[in-house]
């Protein structure tokens, strides 16, 4: 046990240097980058490669994303940019996308959230029960600590294995939204150690609860114009204490701390890798209630809310480190009606997997979702 608790020791030296090996760039710079790898006819595997490394400061639009397509080499580098637009999804875009129109006076702002507050209360909260089709993408990161490195005896001998944040698996569902809220799936009993991917649990924000709870705070404010979909939007930020907060999020499974100590040497002795927890018995879900704050993005003429972000005020001391939720909402036909209903989501989240081993406090596992709402259909 003291050799593991020795190795363990060394990981925490070496991986906060894994996660700031990271390059900032632009939007431009992102794409003079693709240009320059095809003029040089560089390979789509190294591209790729460089990708990796690669932490936007600003949003990667899809009509940027779009653009870049005559320089991208092929299947990895287009991988590694839809990682980019996730990543990026709820930052500030490139000064191109930002009108120069002034910043509309107090009561223009006023008038504003007004119409998206009764929009969200009197149609978005009484739209009728419907079906979608989700499809998910899930892309992922993970960390491997070679089994040679519980036998070594020197710090520098030994690194842990980082594989950079690939596409890993899709699937559909068929879900239901009833008074704009999509009903939670049923439970996904998969584990950490049974398929080595989280499992999100709690529902899906809703706009006419995350607006309301945003009013009572009175912590809505300007924030700037913005292009979305070819049109201008006005976009308030908003805070919502814990107080106020009915958010709560739910992931599965973490391993008890009882056995969290040696879920590490027994992974090696069987899949030969860290972060695999087939051994482990005993498994808890992790629910808490937490504030968050974010984005919204209005329709300045009929206070239509077209997209959404929020961010979980999540503690450091927390298993789940990062959550972040944008939800783009668009025109669907249903039952013979045209309404406003979610129709893509990016999520963006980073956890420990075995939180509670004070000597695995460094260990984080990053997992990015987008979402396609699609075949939308009348319910009941």
């Amino acid at each position: 046990m003291k050799r593991i608790g020795w190795f363990l020791v060394v990981l925490l030296a070496v991986l906060p240097g894994w996660a700031a090996k990271t390059r900032k760039m632009t939007v431009d710079q992102l794409k003079q980058l693709l240009v320059a790898a095809h003029q040089a006819n560089t390979r789509d595997a190294d591209v790729a490669k460089e990708l990796e490394d690669v932490d936007l400061t600003e949003e990667l639009t899809h009509g940027a994303l779009e653009a870049m397509g005559p320089d991208v080499p092929g299947q990895l580098t287009t991988e590694q940019l839809f990682i980019l637009e996730a990543k990026s999804a709820v930052l500030p875009p490139p000064a191109s996308d930002i009108p120069t129109a002034p910043a509309p006076d107090a009561a223009a702002q006023k008038a504003m959230l007004d119409k998206a507050l009764d929009y969200a209360a009197k149609t978005y909260a009484q739209l009728p029960a419907m079906t979608a089709t989700k499809e998910t993408r899930r892309f992922q990161d993970s960390a491997q600590i070679p089994p040679q490195a519980f036998g070594a005896r020197s710090a520098g001998t030994f690194a842990p294995t980082i594989l950079p944040i690939r596409y890993t698996t899709a699937d559909s569902a068929q879900v239901t939204i009833r008074n704009g809220a999509e009903q939670a799936l049923p439970e996904d009993k998969g584990q950490w150690g049974a398929n080595g991917m989280i499992a999100m649990m709690s529902q899906p924000p809703v706009l006419s609860t995350v607006l309301n709870e945003a009013q009572q705070t009175g912590k809505i404010s300007w924030v700037r114009w913005e292009t979305v979909n070819g049109k201008q939007a006005a976009v308030f930020s908003y805070d919502v204490d814990k107080k106020k907060s009915t958010s709560e999020a739910v992931y599965c499974c973490f391993p008890q701390s009882t056995q969290a100590g040696d879920i590490a040497m027994r992974g090696q002795e069987t899949a030969g890798g860290a972060g695999n927890y087939m051994n482990a018995t005993s498994w808890k879900i992790w629910k808490a209630k937490v504030p968050y704050h974010g984005e919204i993005f209005i329709d300045p003429g009929t206070g239509v809310v077209v997209r959404l972000v929020t961010i979980a005020g999540l503690k450091g001391s927390d298993p789940v480190r990062t959550e972040t939720q944008r939800i783009d909402y668009g025109d669907q036909t249903v039952g013979g009606k045209t309404l406003t209903v979610p129709v893509r989501t990016m999520i963006d989240t980073v956890v420990q997997p075995y939180p509670e081993d004070p000597q695995g406090r460094m260990i984080f596992r990053h997992t990015l979702f987008t979402e396609d709402y699609k075949n939308y259909s009348a319910g009941s």
